[in-house]
């Protein structure tokens, strides 16, 4: 066991395979009380030694909707301390290593830190403190309310990040040294912490996997908390839903976020701009020098759409006709089905529409972001994940990249996604980028520029290809 003294109190950790490590930690007060629906709050000191063994509690969430579940491990650990972090080191002290922040993705509804693919054992046996964390989910983190402040789940992951600044180098960190990273809706929350003026100082390098800016204005946002509302039959107040049990208000999340995906839409939640945390959309600052002077890593999959259109059979209920009124509705380009089936012979409307959407949302926001800070100070790298899973014909699927950063390819949850075979060499490639970026700002490849350089993990192994379908992303704009 091993002692490891924090602002707030004592910790003990235990060591696995060489690896130290301590979970559960809390970074805040329990939002529970008094405290539902507000800010974070700082945690009561407490005395003696405090056994940090085991994960702590996970934020309220419902289970992943079938067949998602059977695919992306989800673990619920009860409780009601759920803003706690967990920090794997190899060298408790004063190592001064870089150290790695993973916010993970799950639509701001699902997700947790416990998820067995987000293991850190990896990243400490390769000389970085790794620290993974929790952060409210649903209506608790997101919703929006007119008696309670927005963004609340983002507020957490400030505080975690405060707690990463004052106490990570007793862990043998260097608070001086910090890159968060992020997947999906964890890479969205970064964007809009690279945006916001309140992390200034808190983190110098970052990560973001298949998630790019974006935010709504809070009429938006409180759309699904006025649809919980209404089907609760109470207020869309912060009062009224605070005297809501957690498990019914649960129960009203999941009947009206219920058939929506992050690429079809439907009732949500989002990071929203609140005139503080956030004060303009991300984009729109990011585009304008926000950010500038962090050295940013961005990247998404091939087939990003696959992890919602084909387990669920969406990809193939599909047609021409539903194609075209897609690309209307969505306001793609008239001629992206003709273009994007050009260098796709033989796909099927779903998976053209697929495409567009994966361009539209993910891709090509980011190659924007990339673009503007051409020429600024702050480095910036491109990846794609190309490799494709043999499991129900995902391809190379949203989610599908994370076993490979972590390297935890053997993990029974991550397999759910890659198989029994995927390629340890890819991993270990991936891995080593993420942790010589942490390190050093470099990844290992050429940094963004006109020639629009992104190194490509697929199936032959890693290399850069310039300008990837290049006419598909002109279109755009």
């Amino acid at each position: 066991m091993t002692v490891v003294s924090t602002t707030r109190g004592a910790l003990r950790g235990t060591t696995e395979n060489g690896i130290t490590v301590f979970r559960g930690i809390p970074y805040a007060a329990s939002p529970t009380g008094a405290l539902r629906f507000r800010p974070p709050a700082p945690v009561t000191p407490w005395h003696g030694i405090r056994d940090a063994t085991v994960f702590g509690p996970t934020a309220p969430k419902n289970p992943y909707p079938a067949p998602l579940d059977e695919l992306l491990p989800d673990p619920d650990v009860p409780g009601d301390a759920c803003l706690n972090l967990n920090v794997w080191t190899p060298s408790p002290g004063d190592a001064r290593l870089p150290v790695m922040v993973w916010i993970h993705g799950g639509s701001l509804r699902n997700g947790s830190s416990a998820v067995p693919t987000y293991d850190g054992s990896g990243f400490a046996r390769d000389g970085v403190v790794l620290v993974s964390l929790n952060y409210r989910l649903g209506v608790e983190g997101f919703g929006v309310f007119p008696d309670a402040p927005a963004n609340l789940g983002l507020r957490d992951q400030l505080a975690a990040l405060r707690w990463v600044r004052e106490n990570i180098g007793a862990f043998g960190g260097d608070p001086a040294n910090v890159t968060v990273f992020g997947e999906s809706a964890g890479a969205i929350s970064i964007a809009a912490l690279l945006a916001s003026p309140r992390s200034k100082g808190l983190f110098h390098r970052a990560v973001l996997q298949s998630g790019a800016p974006a935010a709504v204005a809070p009429a938006v946002a409180g759309a699904t908390t006025e649809a919980m509302g209404r089907h609760l039959g109470v207020a869309p107040t912060a009062e009224a839903f605070a005297r809501v049990g957690r498990a019914e208000l649960l129960a009203a999340q999941a009947a009206v976020t219920r058939g929506g995906n992050p690429l079809t839409g439907g009732a949500a939640f989002h990071i929203v701009v609140d005139g503080d945390v956030v004060p303009e959309d991300p984009a729109t600052a990011l585009a304008r020098g926000r950010g500038d002077g962090i050295d940013l890593l961005l990247g998404t999959n091939t087939d990003e759409y696959r992890l919602w259109f084909v387990p669920s059979g969406l990809v193939d209920r599909i047609g021409r006709v539903t194609l075209r009124a897609a690309v209307l509705k969505h306001r793609a380009p008239w001629r992206s089905p003709r273009v994007y089936r050009s260098a796709r012979p033989g796909a099927s409307p779903g998976e053209i529409l697929g495409s567009i959407a994966t361009d539209k949302l993910l891709r090509v926001p980011l190659n924007r972001l990339a673009d503007a800070r051409v020429g600024r100070s702050g480095r910036t790298f491109l990846y794609e994940f190309a490799w494709p899973s043999p499991v129900r014909a995902l391809g190379a699927c949203h989610a599908l990249e994370l076993g490979f950063v972590f390297d935890t390819l053997d993990e029974p949850g991550t397999r759910a996604l890659t198989g029994d075979a995927a390629p340890s060499a890819l991993a270990a490639a991936m891995h080593t980028a993420w942790t010589d970026f942490a390190a050093k700002g470099d990844p290992g490849w050429d940094e963004w520029s006109e020639e629009r350089p992104v190194m490509t993990f697929g199936a032959e192994g890693s290399r850069v290809v310039r300008a990837p379908r290049e006419s598909e992303r002109r279109l755009w704009g």
